[in-house]
């Protein structure tokens, strides 16, 4: 029998002491094994893997002491992608600790793992959500976290060694120690009631009409575009989308619909202006970068997927030149269509592209319509092998 104990800083409960004094076997980190006290066998969780192959062969009780709720990103889902079938004692989670020290609820939370994975991801969410919670690991903490979020107008919380006599609630630049749990807030949005847990279920509608944005002289991608776009675009939670010639923002703010993290980059300055108003209306958070690509795009993080909605093909070819894994560009002249088809293919891209017109109905009167046209767009998309 294998037994995972979650411990929170706190003494076990008697149900978890009883079965710790009964084991052969007992493994952990080091300030775990240093809380309790056991003649059995006595293993540092040091490599996970050496520890998960002597588990498998013990042949009386064995105890791992875990780190919280070791259900909830924890060592019950290494113990039984090895084929082990273990017990669960849980101890509340870092990141419950941590909003509880806080007094905030955290049911809206993101929660996401640095824990040996690309930090790029974490950056992205905490970008595109307002109450994430990051489990950090060394190279991928607070520091780090802080700096890829600077800019970002975000609250960030280190709580570390949480239930222990050396806890600490502090910033990046405080006193904070390892282990810990980031909680990265951004401006307060009034709580609703929930059915699930974590971000929503996602828009029940998208390529929303033209008329649910500001927009100017109707400069703005059409909705039967836009759907297009969206499809090949792919945003989702996690990755990071460039709208670059933004206009109005509607392809950022349905990305940012869509849970992506979004970087508009605009060069009219009222058209700043209506992207971070109709991100407003719709409560999604669209980073505006105010300037021309391609120099505007310097210094911008790196892209998963990218719109280019504006500029010619100097633009698109500095886009290209970031390795983004999608990129989609809308255009009204055919001219410009080989031109891009070149660059995507030139950059290693697979290409495609069609070009789109719709008719719309208009009401004519005595209640029969007529089909009216909107202007023909070439979309030309590219996806890297």
């Amino acid at each position: 029998m294998i037994t995972v104990i979650g411990c929170d800083g706190g003494p076990l409960p008697p149900a978890a002491q009883a079965l710790l004094a009964g084991a052969t076997l007992v493994v952990g980190a080091a300030r775990h094994l240093d809380t309790v006290k056991t003649d059995a066998e006595r293993i540092v969780l040091g490599n996970v893997a050496d520890a998960v192959a002597r588990l498998s062969t013990s042949d009386g009780r064995a105890v791992v002491l875990a780190s919280g709720d070791p259900g909830f990103f924890g060592i019950v889902a290494t113990l039984r992608r090895a084929g082990l079938d273990p017990e669960v004692v849980p101890a509340p989670s870092s990141v419950a600790h941590a909003f509880a020290r806080l007094g905030l609820p955290w049911d809206d939370a993101v929660v996401v793992s640095a824990h040996g994975r690309d930090l790029r991801r974490a950056v992205n969410v905490c970008r595109a959500h307002r109450k994430v919670a990051v489990l950090t690991a060394p190279g991928a903490g607070p520091v780090e976290l802080a700096e890829a979020l600077n800019g970002t107008p975000r609250r960030i919380v280190v709580a570390s060694r949480l239930g222990t006599p050396d806890e600490r609630i502090t910033d990046p630049d405080g006193d904070w120690a390892d282990p810990n749990v980031v909680l990265v807030l951004g401006p307060a949005v009034e709580p609703s009631p929930r059915w699930v847990a974590g971000p929503q279920p996602g828009p029940t509608a998208w390529a929303l009409p033209e008329a649910a944005f500001a927009h100017r002289d109707s400069m703005i991608t059409k909705a039967e575009v836009r759907a297009l776009v969206l499809a090949r675009l792919g945003p989702r939670l996690g990755d990071l989308v460039w709208d670059v010639g933004a206009g109005s923002g509607s392809v950022a703010v349905e990305c940012a619909r869509l849970g992506a993290a979004v970087i508009a980059v605009e060069h009219d300055a009222d058209a700043c202006e209506r992207v971070r108003r109709n991100a407003e209306a719709f409560t999604v958070d669209v980073g505006v970068v105010h300037g021309s690509a391609p120099a505007a795009l310097a210094g911008l993080p790196e892209p998963d997927a990218v719109f280019v909605g504006g500029g010619g093909a100097a633009v698109l070819v500095a886009c290209l030149e970031r390795h983004p894994a999608r990129v989609v560009a809308a255009y009204a002249a055919l001219e410009r269509v080989g031109p891009a088809l070149s660059a995507l293919t030139d950059a290693g891209y697979r290409a495609d592209g069609t070009q789109l017109q719709a008719n719309r109905f208009a009401p004519l009167p005595g209640g029969v319509h007529r089909l009216e046209a909107t202007n023909p767009v070439y979309v030309v998309w590219g996806e890297r092998p």
